[in-house]
């Protein structure tokens, strides 16, 4: 076990370690001058190319491709992300700003997620074949094939200008306005939570009809236990391990979907501070965007296969 975990482990630092260098490289083969977005067009035809060169090297862009990323690695270390082209504040700042914002938005649509999709995939598999089964295989298959940000617009629509239920966008801290923020979070929610219940609920059921046809499950039945009982000691564990792969898989899913509800829904998460950083050739805020979010998912990867053995015994690692 502690042999397995060091090598997903050193292969979870590969990994990142590779997409930083992949994403640092594209960044800087992209087309314009990054040095555009600290001067305005006027001061840039304006400034001698000394003075040009000087905001250049203000932001460490006068330096060699490789000086640049070992100096941005080695400053990670430090917890220097860099300072942004695009706002002229640290990185750091503005992630401690933004950081809150996604995590709060994606945690509750993770935790949604999986309670819905698991609860749903159980109940349609005990009641396979029966009307409810039928509802829940629908609306499972409608949460998969959605486009989230189509999802987002037809609910602003909905339940913002027509029946004026929800706010239609931003984002307030449950600390300044409890009740403001829980009507403000439920679209995102819904909206990034939607696929994880459908792919959830599709593999819950799955899962669980396959136990359930298994020779101790029979046996369960034929001692007389109730169904619950059967359900939720003998079957459901059982029927966990696919569950959770497809929910850290979720986790990856969230965390992209954010880009585009923080857009819709004009939130100031870390999901639109992508987008801008995108838009305006911001390398240092992208750059340690990806990495960070790289990095999340990886560690839910690593859990993940970490809990196999915890759900099936039978499990070794070699």
């Amino acid at each position: 076990m502690i042999a397995y975990s060091i090598r997903r482990l050193l292969s979870a630092i590969t990994v990142i370690i590779i997409t930083s260098l992949m994403v640092f490289l594209v960044m800087h083969t992209l087309p314009g001058d990054p040095v555009l977005l600290f001067l305005s067009k006027s001061q840039y035809d304006s400034l001698s190319i000394e003075q040009i060169e000087s905001a250049r090297h203000e932001f460490g862009l006068d330096k060699p491709i490789i000086e640049q990323y070992t100096g941005w690695v080695f400053g990670l270390f430090r917890g220097d992300f860099g300072k942004s082209l695009l706002y002229h504040e640290d990185v750091s700042k503005l992630f401690l700003q933004r950081w809150p914002i996604t995590l709060h938005i994606g945690i509750l649509a993770f935790i949604v997620g999986n309670i819905i999709g698991i609860l749903a995939g159980v109940l349609s598999a005990v009641k396979r074949g029966k009307k409810l089964d039928l509802i829940m295989t629908l609306v499972a298959n409608l949460g998969i094939t959605i486009p989230v940000f189509w999802l987002g617009i037809l609910m602003i629509f909905a339940f913002g200008l027509k029946l004026k239920w929800l706010p239609l966008f931003g984002y307030t801290s449950p600390l300044e306005d409890f009740w403001m923020s829980t009507k403000q979070l439920i679209m995102p929610v819904i909206c990034l939570s939607i696929f994880t219940i459908g792919s959830l609920a599709r593999q819950a059921r799955s899962s669980m009809l396959e136990v359930m046809g298994q020779d101790y499950i029979r046996t369960a039945w034929a001692k007389g236990l109730k169904e619950r009982v059967i359900v939720a000691r003998h079957a459901l564990k059982n029927g966990l391990i696919p569950i959770v792969t497809l929910s850290g898989m979720g986790l990856s899913y969230i965390l992209g979907g954010s880009v585009l509800v923080e857009t819709v829904f004009n939130i100031t998460g870390i999901g639109r501070l992508a987008v801008d950083a995108i838009l305006g050739l911001d390398y240092s805020l992208i750059q340690s965007i990806t990495l960070i979010i790289s990095a999340i998912i990886v560690l839910m990867n690593f859990i993940v296969d970490i809990s196999y053995g915890w759900l099936d015994p039978r499990i070794r690692y070699g």
